[in-house]
């Protein structure tokens, strides 16, 4: 076995619960379900891994308030990690000593097809990085690399599959038809048919960290026009042209943090995050519980209605 321990970051639109904008929206109608789906997946998969001989699975939960996973659904002997932190990796926080990267539930990039593509905020309609499109998976796996944590496997729609293949070198990908009719889509093959490629993923030899040298140069299309670039640029000094904002690195990590600032932050909520972010936690944590509790009703009342 080459990776004994292994890093899951959990993503809901790629997920087997999710088929509609509404179930990957905090406190959406959908998305009580879909986060239940969503923690049956990563169990199977931590499960899998668990089973198959590796020491230690940290699961991050990756989506909007990142608290979506249902702690219950998930196996006790895996480690999740739920809530934002400011660093040492944006978002992640400790990156823990993990040496392989298992990206579930993803989506495909801004200005790609898809289902409900997006790198960061749906604000941002197109990034392109050098040229190319930048997805979330990469900026994920960069900002990863400085801890020799190398990408094993990718799992999302197909569109969010073709583009992990292309620019994450020798990643394996597991993919999830977002537009096939939900009755006839098999739930419970999917999750064994990835979990067991997961399995196969943790014996890859020649697998390296993603970590592309720069310099980079980023063209960020903004969704709402001239006005938000506007905006934007004047806020962050950035340089802007029409809808266009031009950002400029030396290293992807460098270029993920100015794009954390533009997508999410103003100079005052930077300010204040260290009081700012575990607040925002509890709002994600008071939610997950609704949402927990919302499902348990449901299953009452189905149970009376048999």
């Amino acid at each position: 076995m080459s990776h004994k321990k292994i890093l899951i970051i959990a993503d809901i639109e790629g997920s087997s619960g999710c088929f509609d904008y509404e179930s990957g929206t905090f406190m959406g109608r959908g998305w009580p379900r879909a986060c239940l789906e969503m923690s049956l997946d990563i169990n199977a998969v931590a499960g899998a891994l668990l089973d198959a001989g590796v020491q230690q699975v940290y699961v991050k939960d990756f989506h909007r308030t990142g608290y979506n996973l249902l702690p219950r659904m998930i196996d006790p002997r895996a480690t999740l990690v739920q809530g934002y932190a400011a660093g040492p990796v944006p978002g992640i926080g400790n990156p823990t000593d993990a040496s392989g990267l298992i990206m579930v539930g993803m989506h495909a990039p801004s200005g790609a097809g898809g289902f409900l593509p997006h790198t960061l905020t749906s604000r941002i309609s197109k990034l392109m990085v050098n040229g190319k499109l930048m997805s979330e998976a990469q900026l994920f796996s960069a900002s990863l690399a400085p801890f020799g944590i190398a990408p094993l496997l990718f799992s999302g729609c197909p569109v969010a599959c073709r583009h992990a293949a292309r620019t994450i070198q020798g990643i394996s990908c597991f993919a999830i038809d977002k537009f096939c009719l939900k009755q006839s889509f098999d739930v419970d093959l999917w999750r064994r048919e990835l979990a067991a490629m997961a399995v196969e993923t943790i014996t890859k030899k020649e697998s390296r960290v993603y970590n592309p040298q720069g310099p980079f140069h980023s063209v960020v299309t903004m969704g709402g026009g001239r006005k938000s670039a506007r905006a934007i640029a004047d806020r962050w000094g950035f340089i802007q042209r029409g809808a266009d904002l031009h950002l400029n690195a030396p290293t992807l990590q460098e270029l993920y943090e100015m794009l954390i600032k533009l997508a999410y932050l103003t100079p005052f909520t930077r300010k204040i995050l260290p009081l700012g972010l575990p607040l925002y936690n509890l709002v994600g944590k008071m939610g997950r519980f609704r949402a927990e509790k919302q499902l348990a009703l449901s299953n009452k009342k189905g149970q009376q209605n048999r």
